[in-house]
């Protein structure tokens, strides 16, 4: 992905099943999309056909797997995705042991499938330690305790980067919805500076301008601004106001 000097790479996520929502994405200019396995509707075979459409198209594909657990995490890898997102990692203990599934061995404990990344054949060491190289593992840093061990997350050799989940993070630590208040703030500051000290990249949600003002600020590799649904309410609302309009006297 390559993003302009002033702004972190662009994504959206895919809550369904669209190679459209994939293609438009592309054609506005977005550097990458995230398979949301966790709250959209899409299942491993779903992913399995998206993901090498997606890349196609030139765009990045992460996936936020359904679980931080070895069979959703391997799935999303040998389908071909660039990375895994993982959602509702506890604490550093739980990063570690989650993470290592994203990562061959000796690095890590991912399991050996014959598919999509090795061309549906056998393959050499050399393979391996590219995959590692090639592969993003980025956990989510959403609840209390993953936040109080943010750095030794970061600090994990099968880290290669951290997503935060700034919605879950306010709701687990007592503020309600998320309204970018000062500690919703302090706690973006926090994580991208575990992030920056671990010489690790950083993302996070921010589809609206202050919070993107934020990310932008604080070095951000990539955020989401969007997702297909809400983009398509939107347009839809934009076409029923027109409507309404027409109708005024």
């Amino acid at each position: 992905m390559n993003a302009s000097p002033n702004r972190p790479k662009l994504a959206f996520w895919l809550e369904t099943e669209s190679q459209a929502a994939c293609e438009l994405g592309a054609l506005v200019g977005y550097d990458a999309v995230i398979l949301d396995m966790e709250h959209g509707t899409l299942d491993a075979i779903a992913a399995d056909r998206l993901i090498p459409y997606a890349a196609s198209l030139g765009l990045t594909v992460y996936s936020r797997v359904a679980r931080a657990e070895r069979v959703e995490i391997q799935h999303a890898l040998d389908s071909g995705a660039d990375g895994v997102i993982l959602p509702q990692i506890r604490n550093a203990q739980h990063a570690a042991e989650a993470c290592s599934y994203a990562k061959y061995p000796p690095l890590g404990t991912r399991g050996v499938g014959y598919s999509r990344t090795m061309k549906y054949a056998g393959t050499d060491d050399a393979f391996f330690a590219a995959e590692n190289r090639r592969v993003a593992c980025h956990p989510m840093i959403e609840t209390p305790t993953a936040l109080v061990e943010v750095r030794a997350i970061a600090a994990l050799p099968t880290v290669d980067g951290l997503f935060i989940g700034p919605s879950d993070l306010s709701m687990t630590r007592g503020r309600g919805v998320f309204k970018a208040t000062g500690d919703d703030r302090a706690d973006v500051r926090t994580i991208a500076a575990a992030a920056t000290s671990a010489k690790k990249i950083w993302a996070m949600p921010a589809p609206g301008g202050a919070m993107f003002s934020l990310a932008r600020k604080l070095g951000a590799d990539y955020v989401t601004v969007s997702d297909d649904l809400t983009a398509l309410r939107a347009g839809l609302e934009a076409g029923f106001d027109v409507s309404r309009k027409a109708g005024k006297p």
